[in-house]
């Protein structure tokens, strides 16, 4: 057993899986393609800004048929679902550009990885695909479009799961108890991410990021275990009293909803 840090946060996720080979790897066992691509990118947004809301995806990559995305989520939000379906569709729409014609040069596959299980069984399965094919009065699929948005649930991991999608989520499963069995894993790829994901390799830059990740990871838990809703005004102001401390305030107000001049009225109490 080897001591290693969780892959439910994001800043050893996309560490790990935004090296290209596991990136290529990873996309061709879970949606079926080959990435022919050169670099992956962290925090990637468009130049412009597509619809009314702003985009960021953890990892994305692309070539000249496929567009890729896996985005990391530990505690399952409201929006879990409208969310990654809005993130799917704004991938897609930012490809009609001009008049000439619609059309979509790339096909779209969004990938999401949920590692906790909600108490609401919203989420009862370790992989479920959604796609856009219309199904006839006949009962048979018109596949038209390829893209895919893709749900996965490493800790409900089961005999139904694929096969090649499954060793990777038992991989992200048995992380999440910061101990990892590497004899378990033979293939020299999950090695290498075995050996990417311990605490000696992380820089003292992403230990802190992985600390903030910690703090408001704690505090969304124990908002969620409270039962209050996500909007809560109040309940929004007791998470970010306790992230004061540890992050800052454009970032508090980003994940608590809050407006900056709450966030600093709250810092100056």
């Amino acid at each position: 057993m080897v001591k290693v840090i969780p892959l439910k946060y994001g800043t050893v996720f996309k560490r790990v899986f935004g090296q290209l080979e596991v990136f290529k790897a990873f996309a061709k066992d879970v949606v079926g393609v080959d990435l022919n691509i050169s670099q992956v990118q962290t925090e990637y947004e468009y130049p412009e800004t597509i619809g009314y809301v702003k985009t960021r995806y953890d990892l994305f990559a692309e070539d000249e048929i496929g567009r890729v995305i896996v985005e990391i989520q530990h505690v399952k939000e409201a929006d879990f679902y409208d969310r990654f379906l809005y993130y799917h569709l704004i991938s897609l729409a930012e490809q009609v550009k001009g008049y000439q014609a619609y059309g979509f040069d790339r096909a779209v596959y969004t990938i999401v990885v949920l590692t906790s299980v909600p108490q609401d069984s919203s989420v009862d399965f370790s992989v479920a695909v959604s796609h856009m094919n219309p199904l006839t009065e006949f009962g048979r699929l018109v596949e038209v479009y390829p893209h895919r948005l893709i749900f996965l649930a490493p800790r409900l991991v089961n005999d139904k799961t694929p096969p090649l999608i499954r060793e990777w989520l038992e991989l992200i499963k048995d992380s999440l108890d910061e101990e990892v069995d590497e004899t378990h894993y033979l293939r020299p790829l999950f090695q290498e991410m075995i050996a990417a994901m311990k605490a000696t390799t992380i820089t003292p830059e992403a230990l802190s990021e992985i600390k903030d990740e910690m703090a408001w990871e704690m505090a969304k838990t124990q908002f969620h275990e409270e039962g209050k809703a996500e909007g809560s005004q109040q309940k929004a102001k007791e998470i970010a009293q306790q992230l004061l401390d540890v992050l800052d305030d454009e970032t508090i107000s980003l994940k608590t909803g809050l407006t900056l001049a709450q966030v600093r009225q709250l810092r100056q109490k």
